[in-house]
């Protein structure tokens, strides 16, 4: 490995140890606020509704809108070796952007699968789809997660069968989850809160394991200046248009640009 991509390994895996701690205390604090005797006032809502771990539970996706490059695309950007995106709605709204942006910052060919709603496991369905018929290049984003609040504990298999699949040439660089739907009850929102961290902490663990993996801490950026929750998502979960994009593209690049 060169020494430029060790030293940003290293400095990943030193950071993913940290955001574990700080995730795992902040897990503890929303279990807390999560719980029965925390939100008994707020029992006029049927369990059942909330699912599980709180957030409902995910819907029919597949008639929903999606970005797929087409099999043409796909193979000339394997052939020169540029980023292949897998993601969700949230990349099917910037993806096309990201790729404009790549193009011009480091060009790079750029094809994606973003499909609205698809949870991990579809996502990594497709990119074992594309690894079978076209290869991968070197460099694998993964958008997704923010659909697996509703199932947590599915996360880091998916985690590990992507990693499995892009084997350890490949640098994947996942984006981390920050959901908290706005247009939802204030004990729904704690539960979405809740599960996007149990995801980070659940990606953060598996850096550790993977050297190949760089996360985008879209999250602790929106974290860092609490005003970023309302100037760059526009519901809780999606980026608003121009400044959430382009923040949020901006980090992908910066990461691919490391190494």
């Amino acid at each position: 490995m060169p020494r430029n991509q060790a030293l940003a390994a290293a400095r990943s895996r030193a950071t993913s140890a940290v955001i574990i701690v700080v995730l795992s205390a902040t897990l503890l604090v929303l279990i807390h606020f999560a719980s029965p005797t925390a939100h008994a006032k707020a029992a006029a809502t049927p369990a059942a509704s909330t699912g599980v771990y709180g957030s409902g539970t995910l819907g029919h996706w597949q008639a929903n809108t999606k970005v797929i490059s087409s099999a043409a695309h796909v193979r000339r950007v394997v052939a020169t070796d540029g980023v292949v995106l897998f993601g969700d709605s949230i990349a099917v709204q910037d993806g096309e952007a990201l790729g404009r942006l790549l193009a011009q910052r480091t060009g790079a060919s750029f094809a994606e699968y973003s499909w609205a709603g698809q949870p991990t496991s579809a996502a990594v369905d497709a990119m074992a789809a594309w690894a079978r018929a076209y290869g991968l290049p070197h460099r694998i984003v993964m958008a997704v997660g923010s659909n697996d609040i509703f199932d947590p504990p599915g996360f880091t298999a998916q985690v590990d069968r992507a990693l499995r699949i892009a084997g350890p040439s490949r640098t994947v660089y996942w984006v981390n989850v920050q959901v908290s739907r706005t247009d939802e009850p204030g004990p729904v929102q704690v539960a979405d809160q809740r599960n996007s961290e149990w995801i980070d902490l659940q990606l953060a663990h598996a850096q550790l394991r993977y050297p190949n993996l760089r996360i985008v801490h879209w999250a602790e950026f929106l974290a860092a200046r609490p005003g970023r929750m309302r100037t760059e998502l526009r519901d809780g979960r999606h980026t608003t248009v121009p400044a959430g994009q382009n923040a949020r593209n901006a980090l992908i690049l910066q990461a691919i640009q490391h190494g």
